[in-house]
């Protein structure tokens, strides 16, 4: 296949061709809605001075067949300021496809020529994708050096007609009749909504509002926190809800919203995006029977998955373990150019992954010694 590849610095841009890369997103199988226009957009609108976006094109004729939004900007590394790019969306986006049609795979090599011809760079870092191997084994052979890691595994569920029923885990049975019993004891009322463009800002204000006052907020971590953060969002959830893909799950209390769950709808697969409350509620167990909602909502409109997300790759937490049907891994690949920098950071790498198993075993030894020796 020929390729005529073609740059922009911008997504926002009148004459972007928004139809093709439509076709192309939607020829992708395994696209998220963090592969979305209106997500990406959100994500450039929120940019640091620092960081400079290029945008890779590739067509095949009139027909487009590659896009690859990359971040190109300085970052330290082993104390160096180095050149390093990255996918649009990092960190915030959770899971990504690769926009590459399959027929395009093989021009993949020539792709890579491209990016380095035009950014120069130590290191070229892509995070939170779906298994990518196809399409990125060949950078492997063009790099001096590369990695693959896992950085996530998310849980999902599988939306059967079971979960009509009670849950089967006792101790999931128990916290979910426990705050049903407790929001009904208060009036508390579960509510869904699907907004549209237009009816997105007013709820972006109510649940907002929600995250500010809660340990999110109280932390800086929430994805309102801080101006750039809020930006994006704003911008990113106003489009994605036009395009029909939000939902919102809410716990009501005399009008007022003292818990939600945010969702992204893709393809029958509903992204569990963000979770914040009050904390004065904190008592009523409203996360599990909002999660609850999210299957029951999946049953009644025929959504096939549940899905985390993302979270914590060694300390998670997130309510769905409690009835996952399986998980989803990310991979975080790592190609390290031929430029000095790239040589310095891969040979850092390659010493950290040797030294790794050793260190742990270390830190493991020591967190069984000290309780010994913390006795009297």
């Amino acid at each position: 296949m020929t390729i005529r590849f073609a740059w922009r610095s911008s997504l926002l841009d009148e004459d972007f061709p928004v139809a093709a890369f439509e076709q192309l997103r939607n020829a992708v199988e395994r696209a998220t809605p963090f592969n979305r226009l209106a997500w990406l957009r959100g994500a450039e609108q929120a940019l640091d001075a620092g960081q400079h976006l290029r945008v890779l094109l590739g067509w095949h004729g009139e027909r487009l067949v590659l896009c690859l939004p990359l971040l190109h900007g300085r970052e330290r590394k082993a104390g160096l300021p180095l050149q390093v790019v990255r996918h649009l969306g990092f960190p915030l986006s959770d899971r990504l496809a690769l926009l590459v049609a399959e027929d395009a795979l093989p021009a993949m090599p020539l792709a890579l020529q491209e990016i380095r011809r035009e950014l120069p760079h130590a290191l070229l870092q892509l995070s939170e994708l779906l298994a990518a191997g196809p399409s990125l084994a060949s950078w492997r052979e063009h790099s001096w050096y590369s990695a693959c890691a896992i950085s996530c595994r998310a849980p999902e569920h599988l939306i059967v007609e079971a979960d009509r029923q009670e849950a089967q885990d006792k101790n999931l049975r128990y916290e979910l009749r426990r705050a049903k019993k407790r929001c009904a004891e208060i009036d508390a009322r579960v509510i869904r909504v699907s907004p549209d463009g237009e009816g997105m800002e007013a709820l972006l204000d109510f649940i907002g509002a929600v995250e500010q006052a809660s340990w999110k907020g109280a932390d800086g971590l929430g994805i309102f926190s801080g101006p750039q953060r809020q930006q994006w969002m704003r911008s990113a959830l106003r489009g994605l809800a036009a395009d029909g893909c939000v939902r919102v799950v809410l716990l009501e209390h005399q009008g007022r919203c003292i818990s939600y769950r945010l969702g992204l709808l893709e393809r029958g697969r509903l992204y569990d995006y963000n979770i914040a409350f009050l904390p004065d509620y904190a008592s009523l167990g409203s996360g599990r029977l909002l999660l609850d909602e999210w299957i029951r909502w999946g049953l009644d409109e025929g959504w096939q998955w549940v899905d985390a997300s993302r979270v914590s790759l060694s300390r998670s937490s997130h309510q769905l373990h409690e009835r996952m049907s399986g998980q989803v891994e990310h991979q975080r690949w790592s190609f390290y150019s031929r430029r000095p920098g790239g040589l310095l950071l891969g040979l850092a790498d390659r010493l950290w992954q040797a030294l790794k198993p050793h260190v742990k075993n270390w830190r493991e030894r020591r967190a069984a010694r000290q309780p010994k020796e913390s006795r009297p």
